[in-house]
């Protein structure tokens, strides 16, 4: 009788990919450097092709080579790991204040990461009544300066990380009121400094306008972002010190302590 899908094994489809996990597994279960010899009879592969994989991933970081001949996991892992540790850790703070802001609000309250040059999404209260035509599922992107939470991170950068972004991505516009411009957003994160809060109106989607509020860790760094989006037409202002009020309790919980 033939399983069905959901019970056979997930393997990747690709060879040379499930060569890389199988070599980072055999790395990843011992505490020393592992010789190229002993990865290649654990994993079965030829030492040549053991090798060629392995320096590929020493080249990203993956793998490290501490001496000839002698590998371990590299720090690019840990890095990552982290990245992921600290989404994790800033969902888990923020999920139930979330839920309390949108019960308020009725409207959706997102929470948003700095991925590069764009903002990630990594969770959302919403519900059926709100209005909102285009739903930002968790997952999605968009660019830093069409965003509220993002203009809260280019705030945060300096005035050279600043224009470097600009240089980089060209300021492109999604809407008529996008600002493309680069003195317009440096007068506009101007504000954000000054006031703490930054907004999105109608940059990214027409109809639709952001407030947005900074979530601090424990070394006072800007992590993430509490944003709630509305109609354009029915943005409260009066929701704005709950807003401030719910990421510094997102930010307390992350050990953050005002200073």
């Amino acid at each position: 009788m033939t399983k069905p899908d959901s019970e056979l094994p997930v393997k990747p489809t690709v060879q040379v990919i499930e060569r890389i996990f199988t070599l980072l597994d055999i790395l990843a279960n011992r505490e020393e450097a592992v010789s190229l010899k002993e990865i290649s009879e654990e994993s079965g592969l030829h030492p040549s092709t053991a090798h060629r994989i392995l320096n590929d991933l020493a080249s990203g970081r993956f793998v490290e080579r501490p001496a000839a001949g002698n590998y371990r996991l590299g720090m690019r892992l840990l890095e990552l790991g982290n990245l992921v540790k600290a989404r994790l850790n800033v969902r888990e703070a923020a999920i139930l204040p979330m839920r309390e802001l949108h019960k308020l609000t009725q409207q959706p309250v997102n929470l948003s990461m700095r991925q590069g040059d764009e903002i990630l999404y990594v969770e959302r209260t919403y519900g059926e009544r709100s209005g909102m035509q285009v739903v930002r599922t968790i997952g999605g992107r968009a660019p830093l300066h069409l965003t509220s939470v993002g203009k809260l991170f280019l705030a945060s950068d300096d005035p050279q990380r600043l224009r470097a972004y600009a240089t980089r991505t060209g300021l492109p516009g999604q809407t008529r009121n996008s600002i493309t411009d680069l003195a317009v957003l440096e007068r506009e994160l101007s504000k954000a400094r000054q006031y703490g809060f930054a907004r999105d109106n109608e940059e990214l989607e027409l109809g639709v306008r952001c407030m947005a509020a900074g979530i601090y860790d424990d070394q006072n760094k800007l992590v993430a972002g509490l944003s709630i989006s509305a109609p354009a037409d029915r943005l409260d202002e009066s929701w704005l010190p709950k807003l401030q009020a719910t990421a510094n309790e997102i930010s307390t919980a992350l050990g953050y302590i005002s200073r």
